[in-house]
C-alpha cells in the first residue's frame, strides 16, 4: 500500500502547549526563531514531520505549528492553507479562551472539517481534566469539530500520546482519497538562500505533484521559473507529492523577487486579478452584538499564505450581520492570484479581529456589470454547490453561453478529469454541445440558429436579387446570445454543415437560393448588359453604369451571379470579355515573352484606362506577375 501524505495544523490559544506538544510528538522544535526562544511564545509558523501508522496504511504527516497570541493571528492563518486535519489544543488549566474561539472560527472559514482536540497539561495537579473536556465539548457544539475526539495529554509525561496518535490515525484514515490531481500549487511561506542552491522557497504543496526540472509560474507576477531541486520533509526528491511540506530550489530568481503569499503553479492556470467574486460568510458563533459588516469596508484578506488589503463590496445588500452570507466582491489594491473554490479569511485593517470568511466563486471578477442578474445567478448557483463541477459548468455556460475548452474552470480547484466528466454528463443530457474548441449551451445555440435562419430567409425575401446575408449580421445576432465573438466561425461551420445553408466568402444563404431579378430591375440589368457588350474591351466607366439606385442594384446582381467581373475600382467587364482578355494576354506573353503594359494595350486594342486595372487584376489572380515595367506569365501557370 502506497504512503499517504497529509498536513495537520495546530490551533489554539497562546501558552496552551501547542509547540511543546509538537516537540514531544516529533522530536522537532517548531520554534526556530531566537525571539521565540527568548519570549517563550510562538511568533511565526513552525514545521515538523510525524510518521503515523494507521489501519489504512502508513501516513506521512506534515505538522504546521501556528502562533496562538492574538497579535500573530495573521501568521496563524498563513499556515492554514491546504490543511487536511486540525489539532485543536486546549489547556486543561485554562480551558476555552478567546483565541481558541477565534482559531475555531478561522478553521471553519477555511473549510477544515476534521480534527482532534488535545486537552494539554493534563499532568498539572490543579487541572480538572474532566471539567475542561466537558466545557470543550459544549463549546464545540454546532461546529465542524463537534464530533472530534477529545484526548487528554501531557507533553511532560507523554501520557495520552498513544491515544492521541490513534485518534489522528482514525481521522486521517477517514479522509476521502485525493482526486486525480493536476493542479499543483505551492503557497510560499518562507524564502531564503542556501549556498550552492540559490533561492529556496518552502510551502505546503497541494493539488498535484511537482518535479525537478519542470517550469512553474510565480503568481501574481506571472513569471516563469524552473525547479532546480526539491526537498520533502528534509529529503531530496525528484518528485514532491501533494499533502507534503516542500522546499523548492528555483533558478533565475532572487530572494527579493519572491515573498510570503506568492504561489507557484503550472502554466495555463489563469492569472492574478484585482477583483475577485466570492460568497462571504459570517460565523453564527459571533456574539449577537457584533458590529455589522458594511459594504465598502476596507479589510485584510488572508488566503493561502498571503495577506492582502482590499475593499469589500457587497453585491446584494449594504451590510452583513453575524450568521449571514452574501455575494460580494473583494477589490484588492494589487492583483491577487486565487482559484475558484479557494477559502479565505477576512480580518479588519488593523488585524485585531476576524470578521468573516468565504469561498472564491470567480477569480477574475468584473467591475462593470457585476450586479447583472445573470452574473449573480451564476455566482449563487456555484455557491450552492461548492464541490459539484457539473453545477459550476452549467452555471458558467448559462451566464456566458459558451466557454473555451482549454479555459473552462482551468483556474479552479477542480481537476481536468472532474471538469471533463461534468461536461460529458451535460453533453449526454443535451444541455451542452461541442462547437469547435468551445463548449456551448445547447438552447442558446438552437435559439441563435433559428434567429440566423430567420434573418437569412427575411433577407432573401427582401433582396431576391442578392446572393445572401452579410455574415456581419450573424455576429450581431450572436452578441444577443453569447459573450464570445470568437464563436462566430465555428458556429457558421456548424450551421452550414447539414447542407441547408451555404457560405460564400462574406455571404450566407440558403443552399436552395438562386438570385433572381425582380421585375423593377429587369430593364436596368439589361441596360448594363448592353453597355458592357457594346464594346467588350472598352466598357464604360463604373460610375456611368451606376447612374441611379436601380442601376446600382442591377450591376450588383450581375457581379454576384458572375455575369460581370469586378476588375478594378472603376472598371467592370462582362464575364466573357474578361475571359477573352485574360486568354489574349496569356497568349501574347507566351509567344513574345515579357512585355510592357503598352505592348499589351496595343495587342488588345484597348486604352490605358482599361489595361492597367486589367493587368493588376491578372496579377492578383496569378495569371501574370510584374517585374519592373514588364509583365510576364506567373510562375504558377
Amino acid at each position: 500500500m502506497s504512503l499517504r501524505h497529509f498536513i495537520v495544523a495546530t490551533a489554539g490559544h497562546v501558552d496552551h502547549g501547542k509547540s511543546s506538544l509538537v516537540r514531544a510528538l516529533t522530536g522537532t522544535d517548531p520554534d526556530r526563531l531566537p525571539e521565540e526562544k527568548a519570549r517563550g511564545i510562538t511568533i511565526d509558523l513552525g514545521f515538523a514531520h510525524l510518521p503515523i501508522e494507521a489501519p489504512g496504511g502508513s501516513c506521512s504527516v506534515g505538522i504546521v505549528d501556528v502562533p496562538g497570541h492574538e497579535d500573530f493571528v495573521k501568521n496563524m492563518v498563513a499556515g492554514m492553507g491546504a490543511v487536511d486535519c486540525a489539532l485543536l489544543v486546549v489547556a486543561a488549566d485554562d480551558g476555552w479562551m478567546p483565541q481558541t474561539e477565534e482559531h475555531l472560527q478561522i478553521l471553519e472559514y477555511l473549510g477544515v472539517r476534521r480534527g482532534v482536540v488535545a486537552i494539554t497539561k493534563a499532568d498539572l495537579h490543579d487541572a480538572d481534566v474532566a471539567l475542561a473536556a466537558e466545557d470543550v465539548r459544549e463549546r464545540l457544539e454546532g461546529s465542524a469539530l463537534s464530533a472530534a475526539e477529545l484526548v487528554p495529554v501531557s507533553s511532560v509525561t507523554r501520557a495520552g500520546f498513544p491515544e492521541l496518535l490513534g485518534a489522528l490515525a482514525r481521522v486521517l484514515d477517514a479522509l476521502p482519497p485525493r482526486s486525480s490531481a493536476d493542479r499543483p500549487r505551492l503557497a510560499v511561506d518562507r524564502v531564503f538562500t542556501v549556498r550552492g542552491m540559490g533561492t529556496v522557497v518552502t510551502g505546503t504543496l497541494a493539488g498535484g505533484a511537482l518535479r525537478t526540472g519542470e517550469p512553474v509560474v510565480l503568481q501574481p507576477a506571472g513569471r516563469t521559473l524552473r525547479i532546480r531541486s526539491l526537498q520533502s520533509h528534509n529529503r531530496e526528491v525528484s518528485q514532491a507529492m501533494p499533502g507534503t511540506r516542500t522546499a523548492l530550489g528555483l533558478s533565475e530568481v532572487s530572494c527579493d523577487d519572491v515573498h510570503r503569499g506568492d504561489q507557484l503553479v503550472h502554466a495555463g492556470m489563469g492569472a492574478a486579478s484585482d477583483i475577485v467574486e466570492v460568497l462571504l460568510v459570517r460565523s453564527p458563533r459571533l456574539p449577537p452584538r457584533t458590529r455589522v459588516l458594511n459594504t465598502n469596508t476596507r479589510v485584510q484578506v488572508h488566503q493561502g499564505s498571503g495577506s492582502h488589503p482590499a475593499r469589500l463590496v457587497l453585491l446584494q445588500s449594504a451590510k452583513l450581520g453575524p450568521g449571514e452570507t452574501a455575494l460580494a466582491q473583494l477589490r484588492f489594491e494589487h492583483p491577487v492570484y486565487m482559484l475558484a473554490g479557494d477559502r479565505f479569511v477576512v480580518r479588519n485593517q488593523s488585524q485585531s479581529a476576524t470578521l468573516a470568511g468565504g469561498l472564491v466563486l470567480e477569480p477574475a471578477g468584473v467591475r462593470r456589470g457585476c450586479r447583472e442578474p445573470a452574473r449573480l445567478r451564476c455566482l449563487d448557483r456555484c455557491a450552492q454547490s461548492p464541490e459539484d463541477p457539473a453545477q459550476w459548468v452549467a452555471a458558467i455556460l448559462d451566464r456566458d453561453g459558451a466557454a473555451h475548452r482549454s479555459q473552462l474552470l482551468r483556474q479552479s480547484l477542480f481537476s481536468d478529469a472532474a471538469v471533463k466528466g461534468a461536461v460529458e454528463c451535460l453533453v449526454a443530457g443535451g444541455r451542452v454541445r461541442p462547437l469547435g474548441d468551445w463548449w456551448a449551451d445547447a438552447l442558446r445555440l438552437q435559439a441563435l440558429a433559428q434567429a440566423v435562419a430567420g434573418a437569412v430567409d427575411e433577407y432573401h425575401g427582401l433582396h431576391p436579387d442578392e446572393a445572401g446575408l452579410d455574415v456581419r449580421r450573424v455576429r450581431e445576432l450572436m452578441g444577443r446570445h453569447f459573450a464570445a465573438m470568437e464563436l462566430a466561425e465555428p458556429f457558421l461551420e456548424d450551421f452550414c454543415r447539414d447542407g441547408g445553408f451555404r457560405r460564400q466568402g462574406t455571404v450566407l444563404a440558403r443552399s436552395s437560393h438562386r438570385p433572381t431579378l425582380p421585375a423593377d430591375l429587369m430593364a436596368p440589368a439589361q441596360s448594363c448588359r448592353d453597355q458592357l457588350l457594346a464594346r467588350p474591351l472598352e466598357p464604360p466607366a463604373r460610375k456611368d453604369l451606376e447612374s441611379n439606385p436601380a442601376a446600382i442594384r442591377a450591376l450588383r446582381f450581375l457581379l454576384e451571379t458572375g455575369e460581370a467581373v469586378d476588375v478594378g475600382a472603376d472598371l467592370v467587364m462582362s464575364a466573357e470579355a474578361f475571359a477573352e482578355a485574360s486568354r489574349r494576354v496569356g497568349a501574347f506573353l507566351a509567344a513574345h515573352g515579357p512585355a510592357k503594359a503598352s505592348d499589351l494595350r496595343e495587342a488588345l486594342g484597348t486604352s490605358r484606362r482599361v489595361i492597367i486595372p486589367l493587368l493588376e487584376r491578372l496579377d492578383r489572380d496569378r495569371v501574370t506577375e510584374r517585374v519592373g515595367e514588364l509583365r510576364r506569365l506567373a510562375a504558377a501557370r
